[in-house]
């Protein structure tokens, strides 16, 4: 070890792991630093193979042997098995170790196959060819053997191989354009920023000359953060330093836009590259059914020791008699009978373990994961949830939730694109109180013949028209928009108007677009940035050129951004603009009363608003900016902080100018999607970093809240004048006066006799609730006094919520005594973190990017597919699963218990009561089928009615298939069959003969007696019921239905007919030779069997009819009217719709007494203000003799009306 590593160690344990930052030290080009610069250090770093797969050939094996035998199921039939092959056992060791090697083959082949295709492209990947730099001269080489340090050459619409640091561009700025569309999912153009000392290394042979160093982190997975900085040698004693941020760096996956070349190097390449680091695994999710499961199994693990403890006990109590001890035929040795008696009885009580281990059923594990696999793909080939729009459907990033889709019990979900549109149009600004509204509006008049242009209005004077252009050339300047003048961007024809090409604007942020285009309409035009000078049309016609000296960029911490200017005349502007919280803070002049005004009334109206200030710089101010952000800039450690410090020195004393109004249009059908989510008994929480008044005009236009909703208030403002121990338990005091002894949940708010509350709580306050108490408080914590609040509050609306808020909100719930099932939906990078924390995560393909799409479990177009995810397909997979897992412990138990009952009848001699062949087979091939066909395949109820009538998604609530009282009477009703399926064929044996060659014959039956018969009697039995009790609880039959469960018989009778009917050579006993043909040439045998089968099946048969008569739920009442009404289905109104019927007359005079604010709103707009304004509570169903199409046409409330009937997959 060189000193160099000892003093690194050194180094950072003594300063502390928490403020030591690793760093590496990159040579561009591989050229050594002039002598005594620098120690040249060399380093060691992986090359730019990309591994996704998890296998290797030669550990292909071991390593998935190892992963499956993780599993308690499969560890405990190996151990099972090997105590078959140490011990004799009454089976043999074939009925374990078949099932458990089909178990583990199929598992491994799936596995196998899916690792056989990530390295099937990763080959692909890894074996792009690439251009890099070399002897001054570009060479091929492919994409693996790319090394930290090499400089590539990249051209235009080419992807980059790795992360790379941008040298240069084939543009004279210095920039380039990327998309990194399969990052994060925006596809809009990003600028990124050549180093200003390397950007005129234009050619190869300039880009080899290059001689610098690059010290940056350690690779690591934000993909929006990176800190280093370039020292550059020139002919000069000490190298030249600059910053390098994220603007700088290219990252791998990202694509070249509208520039013809670059020359970047190589600074993380393979798996070290943040696209690799950001897809590894997430923490694994487990879904309630499978805890459900394992519980299940512990139960059926007791039972099977207590048989085996049982049978071992009563067998020593039996041969406690000299008389009963051992057969003549099977005397014990001497060996034996030396053996002390515990280590015989342990002996005996494992192979009594080994006969009854198949009520523990091994295949479930597989038929589950392959039901979840395959059923996966019907989310998937969904057409209802295709979005023409992005040409793409629904995704299921993990099949292991599908049945959480049908739990969901509280829904948290953002609101900006999401909710929303996240498409933003320019509605107005407030300019010291004077509103302009492009093309419509000036300071309140209606302008006549205003076709084009506003004409600007200029009453306040000459010292208000200053600064009402001051306002627009702030609004015009302060932004990261791009301009593309080209006639197509990305291959699509954009920007033409009347033959010409025009400019369009690109921006990450649609708000920033549209605050812009805005400024067009109302006379200045944003041009170009070009050489560092922003150009902008004024009325005039004339250009103005700013220099743009700094940009402070966004973030969501700060909720602000600067851009600070100089003037064609040297004045030094620093123009900002922000969330009204960032500002209003920070302005020391100008009219905030009256802008603060409209900013509310905006608010109310559902906009979202901006704030825009400025102050004048003189030169050593600026000089000491400029101080402040180099320091800050050049830092490798804490670098964000001390940026952070230096903004917020830099942003204050400002006066205050206006703000802008732009509107996020709700997404089509979000109303009437949160409506069904209410329907259905789930609580929906708003969570969003909006302002109050924005988030709550859009929470009464999406529904979230109803005009008979009681709105409670848990904000900063009602805090400052009450404590907040007293505004807690004044709101507990309310939602608890009407509770009643009757549980809120049941109703959600949707009846009519309770109050239905909205709960209002922003993010400085819920922090304050959030707070761990004081040690000498006597108040304790608020938690639970916040948590019985929101659970008697149908809907929940979290304003100015920071994305690390949003998470701890989902745990808080999920947390909470009653452990609902929580699902978290959102289309942003601030979203992942909730999305992450929920028991189901669904992201949207949104504007925002993908990266919560790429974070999720699954991931939706549109926020309207979640209706149907949740109450179809969730319905479905719940009902399904459930099923299964059930009627796999059913029909062990049915299968076992038989054999326990046998050995009261042999001596406890542990005899087998079945063949070896159908002990093997039964859970493979007799039985398997038929159930996995039933969990892909069922549909209890009809498509169209389950989302027509969401109230139906309640009867599957809180796990209510899977509570133990279901669980004990399918158990019961399995030793009821069990008993059945024994004693009803011991019976039909009571009477017994001997013939005349010595044969024992049941003269009743006239069958040979004989264990085997009368084991391969019971086995009939139990095989035609367990069937025949699935086909009884199909309640969707097709053509695949019949072939698998009747094929499933056939091919139970034709294998017996051929295991007993031939003599097998490899065998060395033939103990079943003409067994099942002697047994079925019996006639009485033909009838009790009948006879057995009824028996068997009636009180499951009589118990539903009962139940469905008596205690009928919504679903069975609802399958009943289906089969009325079947044919006419689409014309009949669901149950619930009986129980509240839409009066159309007063939801139409209500919306009639509503004018719009603005005229050309479209019928999107008038959704959120109708609302507002007074808009009823509207009922998503349709009407008998559907006229809905009819009834859109009355009043301007028919935004709301539900489209016509939807057609199911």
């Amino acid at each position: 070890m060189d000193l160099s590593t000892i003093r690194n160690l050194i180094s950072r344990y003594c300063a502390g792991e928490e403020n030591w930052v690793d760093s590496r030290t990159v040579y561009i080009g591989h050229k050594v630093p002039p002598p005594g610069t620098e120690a040249y250090i060399p380093q060691r770093y992986p090359d730019n193979r990309i591994v996704s797969s998890k296998y290797t050939f030669w550990n292909f094996v071991p390593k998935n042997l190892f992963e499956q035998f993780r599993r308690i199921a499969n560890f405990y039939f190996l151990i099972i098995f090997l105590v078959q092959l140490i011990i004799d056992t009454p089976t043999s060791p074939v009925t374990s170790g078949l099932p458990l090697f089909f178990v583990i083959t199929v598992t491994a082949i799936k596995q196998g196959y899916e690792d056989w295709l990530r390295h099937k492209a990763d080959n692909a990947i890894n074996r792009c060819p690439v251009h890099v730099v070399q002897d001054g001269k570009v060479v091929g080489k492919q994409s693996r053997k790319l090394q930290v340090g090499d400089v590539v050459r990249v051209t235009e619409d080419e992807t980059f191989p790795c992360d790379l640091i941008l040298l240069s561009t084939s543009r004279d700025d210095g920039t380039c354009f990327v998309t990194t569309a399969s990052l994060d999912g925006e596809s809009s153009h990003k600028t990124y920023y050549a180093v200003q000392d390397t950007k005129a290394f234009n050619t190869e042979r300039e880009v080899d000359t290059l001689q610098a160093s690059i010290e940056c982190e350690q690779p690591q997975p934000d993909l929006y953060k990176f800190v280093g900085r370039i020292s550059i040698y020139l002919d000069r004693d000490e190298p030249i330093a600059r910053p390098l941020g994220s603007e700088n760096l290219l990252l791998r996956g990202a694509t070249l836009k509208n520039t013809e070349y670059i020359y970047a190097v190589a600074i993380y390449t393979g798996m070290e590259t943040k696209m690799a680091l950001n897809y590894q695994s997430k923490s694994q999710k487990r879904s309630a059914v499978e805890k459900s499961m394992n519980a299940y199994l512990i139960v059926y693990l007791c039972i099977l020791i207590s048989k085996a403890l049982i049978s071992t006990v009563l067998k020593y109590v039996w041969q406690a008699n000299p008389n009963r001890d051992e057969p003549w035929y099977n005397q014990k040795t001497e060996t034996e009978r030396q053996r002390h008696i515990l280590t015989r009885a342990f002996t005996d009580f494992l192979a009594f373990m080994v006969l009854f281990n198949y009520i523990i059923p091994v295949s479930m594990y597989v038929t589950v994961e392959m039901q979840k696999f395959l059923g996966s793909y019907f989310i998937s080939w969904d057409d209802e949830m295709f979005d023409e729009e992005l040409g793409e459907g629904a995704l299921v990033n993990t099949s292991d939730l599908n049945e959480e889709l049908g739990q969901v019990e509280y829904v948290f979900t953002d609101k900006t694109g999401t909710l929303t549109e996240n498409n933003m149009e320019f509605i107005e600004c407030c300019v010291d109180g004077h509103v302009y509204v492009p093309h419509a509006i000036c300071n309140g008049q209606i302008m006549p013949g205003a076709a084009s242009m506003d004409m600007i209005d200029s009453s306040p004077g000459v010292e208000g028209k200053e600064r009402e252009e001051l306002f627009f050339r702030a609004v015009c300047l302060c932004h990261t928009v791009q301009v593309k003048e080209e006639e197509t961007v990305d291959g699509i024809k954009r920007g033409l108007h009347q033959g010409k090409t025009s400019s369009v604007y690109i921006s990450s942020s649609p708000d920033e677009v549209a605050l812009v285009e805005g400024m067009k309409r109302l006379g200045f035009t944003y041009l170009r940035l070009k050489d560092n000078h922003m150009e902008i049309l004024n009325r005039e016609d004339e250009i103005e050129r700013f220099e743009l000296l700094e940009v402070l960029n966004f973030d969501s911490v700060r909720r602000r951004m600067s851009v600070i200017v100089r003037s064609s005349s040297g004045e030094l502007y620093l123009f900002c603009k922000g969330a009204d919280s960032s500002i209003f803070p920070r302005v020391i002049s100008g009219k905030v009363a009256r802008v603060q005004e409209r900013v509310e009334h905006d608010a109310v109206e559902g906009l979202r608003t901006l704030c825009v200030a400025y102050k004048k710089l003189s030169r050593e101010d600026y000089e000491e900016v400029c101080h402040r952000l180099s320091n800050a800039k050049l830092a490798l450690q804490d670098r964000d902080k001390k940026l952070a410090e230096a903004y917020d020195l830099i942003e204050r004393d400002f006066i205050l100018l206006g703000a802008t109004a732009v509107e996020d249009r709700l997404q089509d059908k979000a109303a009437d999607t949160i409506e069904s989510l209410h329907k259905a008994g789930m609580k929906v929480w708003v969570l969003t970093g909006d302002k109050m008044e924005t988030a709550a005009a859009t929470c009464y236009a999406s529904r979230l809240f109803r005009r008979s909703t009681q709105i409670l208030e848990l904000t900063t403002k009602r805090t400052e004048e009450q404590s907040l121990h007293d505004v807690l338990f004044e709101l507990s005091r309310t939602v608890l006066r009407q509770q009643g002894s009757m549980s809120r949940d049941a109703f959600s708010g949707l009846s009519g006799e309770f109050q239905d509350y909205g709960l209002i709580i922003d993010g400085a306050t819920l922090s304050a609730v959030l707070k761990p108490p004081q040690e000498d408080s006597s108040g304790g914590s608020y938690k639970d006094i916040f948590l019985e609040i929101c659970r008697n509050c149908s809907s929940v609306l979290c304003c100015r919520m920071a994305p690390l808020q949003k998470a701890q909100i989902v745990k808080l719930i999920k947390a909470s005594k009653e452990h609902p099932i929580t699902l978290a939906i959102g289309d942003g990078a601030n979203d992942v973190s909730m999305i992450l924390e929920a028991h189901v995560g669904i992201g949207i393909m949104g504007k925002e990017g993908r990266q919560a799409a790429r974070n999720s479990d699954y991931a939706i177009p549109k926020f309207k597919h979640l209706k149907k995810m949740l109450l179809v397909h969730g319905h479905y997979y719940y009902i399904r699963i459930s099923e299964l897992v059930q009627y796999f412990f059913y029909k062990n138990v049915c299968f076992i218990f038989p054999q326990f009952l046998y050995q009261f009848f042999c001596g406890f001699s542990q005899q087998p009561l079945y063949d070896t062949a159908y002990l093997t087979l039964y859970n493979i091939s007799f039985t398997s089928l038929p159930i996995l066909l039933y969990s892909l395949m069922e549909q209890h109820v009809n498509t169209d009615t389950l989302k027509r009538d969401p109230s139906l998604y309640r009867d599957i609530a809180k796990n209510s298939l899977l509570q133990w009282p279901v669980f004990v009477y399918w158990t019961f009703l399995g030793l009821f069959d069990a008993m059945v399926f024994f004693f009803g064929a011991f019976f039909l044996f009571d009477n017994t003969t001997f013939t005349s060659n010595g044969q024992l014959m049941a003269t009743n039956t006239q069958m040979m007696f004989g264990n085997w018969t009368f084991g391969t009697l019971v086995f009939t039995v139990l095989v035609f019921t367990v069937t025949l009790k699935l086909a009884l609880d199909t309640h969707y039959w097709t053509w695949i239905n019949h072939f698998v469960i009747w094929g499933s018989l056939l091919f139970y009778v034709i294998f017996s007919l051929l295991w007993g009917g031939i003599i097998w050579p490899f065998l060395n006993y033939q103990r079943m030779y003409y067994v099942f043909m002697q047994m079925l040439a019996s006639g009485p045998a033909w009838l009790s069997i009948a006879l057995l089968l009824v028996v068997s099946l009636l009180p499951d048969v009589l118990k539903k009819v009962v139940c469905r008569s008596l205690w009928p739920s919504s679903t069975e009442r609802t399958q009943g009217v289906t089969k009325n009404y079947k044919g006419h289905l689409l014309e009949f109104t669901p149950l619930s719709s009986h129980h509240a019927p839409p009066v159309r007359g007063r939801h139409g005079n209500e919306g009639l007494g509503h004018t719009h604010r603005r005229s050309d709103s479209s019928p999107h707009k008038k959704v959120m203000y109708t609302h507002w304004g007074g808009g009823p509570n509207y009922c998503t169903f349709r009407s008998l003799l559907r006229f809905g199409e009819t009834q859109r046409l009355f009043g301007p409330a028919y935004a709301y009306t539900p489209p016509g009937p939807e057609t199911s997959v």
